[in-house]
């Protein structure tokens, strides 16, 4: 019996016809989950450092009429596996979403991808721009946000790492609720089971060491994502942001969108790092609207 708890369901409002699955390959020496649903045009998400595919349970039911949707859990976090010596850096991470497209038989697709997942879009885009239709970035990781830097060269120094994966499991409850709050621009939008949600995969063990490894390489990752963004520039993007963002800079929203010909750009008041979340049905309408075009 697993001494870890299953994957979290996912809701589904009873009218959408629809039915979120669980579905697995292997990849990389691991199993690898992703939910799927939906009809049409593939379209794959992908979650940010601290995230897996939980991070869409409102978008999946409201976005599955018009898409074939694909909700990873990367490899190293969420329920999927986390094998010993996962290259952690942007680059390998882009190349196993890549990877994943060819496992689920995805020729091209539409790319939505938050925070550090945004970040992985951007650099499989890069990689190979002919697989990706459109990117929707909500507030991506990018060369041009400091915000997270200084945390990640702190957390993942030599003599802090070993304290982080000795104290973390110990406080996982009271820091994940703390770092909840701090995301959204109102904590009181905070919907009940979103801790408990965020919590199952960090219940497993190897919990954080795979996120550890990805600060560790934060500085190169975006130099290199840096170099690469020239690759964007025939892909149209929409970027989406909260106003209130404390963990990726909205200001960087402007020079990221010109890195791309044809960009559109929404910025969501009062709202913080997680707008599919705190204005689920706002946020919903947006990227619908975006891929009906």
């Amino acid at each position: 019996m697993n001494a870890y708890p299953a994957p979290a369901a996912v809701p589904v409002p009873k009218s959408s016809g629809y039915s979120i699955q669980d579905h697995w390959i292997t990849l990389d020496g691991g199993r690898m989950r992703y939910l799927r649903d939906g009809v049409g045009p593939p379209l794959v998400m992908v979650h940010g450092l601290l995230g897996y595919s939980f991070s869409w349970r409102y978008a999946i039911p409201h976005l599955a009429p018009q898409a074939t949707v694909h909700a990873v859990d990367m490899l190293g976090v969420g329920f999927s596996d986390r094998p010993q010596g996962l290259d952690p850096t942007l680059r390998a991470s882009a190349n196993r979403l890549l990877r994943f497209l060819d496992a689920v038989g995805i020729a091209s697709c539409d790319l939505l991808g938050t925070s550090h997942g945004g970040a992985i879009s951007m650099m499989a885009a890069a990689l190979e721009p002919e697989r990706v239709r459109r990117l929707i970035l909500v507030a991506p990781v990018n060369p041009w946000s400091q915000q997270g830097k200084p945390l990640a060269a702190f957390l993942s120094h030599p003599v802090v790492s070993p304290i982080v994966l000795g104290v973390a499991p110990l406080v996982r409850r009271s820091m994940q609720s703390y770092l909840l709050s701090r995301l959204y621009g109102d904590p009181s939008r905070i919907r009940p089971g979103t801790l408990q949600g965020y919590s199952g995969p960090f219940e497993r063990p190897g919990a954080f060491r795979h996120e550890l490894g990805i600060l560790r390489t934060w500085t190169r990752d975006l130099e290199d994502l840096a170099a690469a963004m020239p690759q964007l520039a025939e892909i149209p993007a929409f970027l989406i942001w909260g106003e209130r963002d404390n963990a990726v800079s909205p200001a960087s929203m402007g020079p990221l969108s010109r890195q791309f010909k044809s960009c559109r750009t929404h910025l969501l008041p009062g709202v913080g790092h997680l707008p599919y979340e705190e204005v689920p049905d706002e946020f919903n309408r947006l990227v619908a609207e975006f891929l009906a075009e």
